[in-house]
């Protein structure tokens, strides 16, 4: 995912370099150790309370665009999604076989993988395969979330930062393609469609993503 946000930027081989050298330095962390059970099922169903969960699995339609021109028409209802960027438009069949779609076709589904990613992970926190541990954390209430099948990227974990009223404010990252440990970004701009929250703003050390043009629709 942080490997599209340097795509995004365009940033040079010896500047990524430099970034991720200092950023190793001074930010790199293991993944903190958690207590699955009661405490960390109690706080993912605070989460999804505070977002409107149920109102989320309602949303036939999700349109938004990613930074860098990435745009998705999403038609979950049917299960297919529309990805336009630069010079491209791509239809994907989300009920089709990934090893079937063609090159074009799958990195149009990693895109779509990875954009739709910043904008529900939230809602993915019950997702098949997904492990949840409550974590003690300085501002905030932990929620280790670690994907150990489906995605792109299987295993990566994700350290939810969750506030006094439900809403996550923050993560840290320990994914695959990031050699990088707790990585943290935040998650604000918080828009509310269709009675659904919806983050829009995370800024960190690196870049400041926003995703624009959110509509939803049954």
């Amino acid at each position: 995912m942080i490997k599209a946000i340097f795509k995004f930027l365009g940033i040079g081989l010896v500047t990524l370099i430099i970034i991720g050298i200092l950023t190793y330095l001074f930010i790199d962390e293991p993944v903190p150790n958690g207590s699955q059970g009661q405490g960390a099922e109690e706080l993912a169903d605070e989460m999804l309370r505070a977002l409107n969960k149920p109102g989320f699995d309602t949303l036939s339609i999700i349109k938004f665009t990613y930074p860098g021109g990435h745009s998705y028409d999403w038609n979950r209802a049917e299960n297919t999604v529309q990805v336009k960027w630069e010079e491209n438009d791509v239809f994907l069949n989300l009920n089709e076989p990934v090893d079937e779609f063609s090159t074009l076709q799958y990195e149009a589904y990693e895109y779509f993988i990875n954009d739709s990613f910043w904008l529900i992970a939230p809602f993915k926190v019950r997702d098949s395969g997904v492990v949840r541990s409550a974590v003690k954390v300085d501002g905030g209430r932990g929620l280790l979330v670690t994907y150990t099948s489906g995605g792109v990227t299987p295993g990566d974990s994700y350290l939810w930062i969750i506030d006094e009223n439900g809403f996550p404010k923050a993560w840290k990252l320990w994914t695959s393609n990031v050699p990088i440990g707790g990585l943290k970004i935040g998650w604000g701009g918080w828009t509310e469609k269709k009675g659904v929250w919806f983050s829009l703003f995370h800024p960190s050390q690196v870049i400041d993503l926003e995703i624009t043009g959110l509509e939803v629709s049954y």
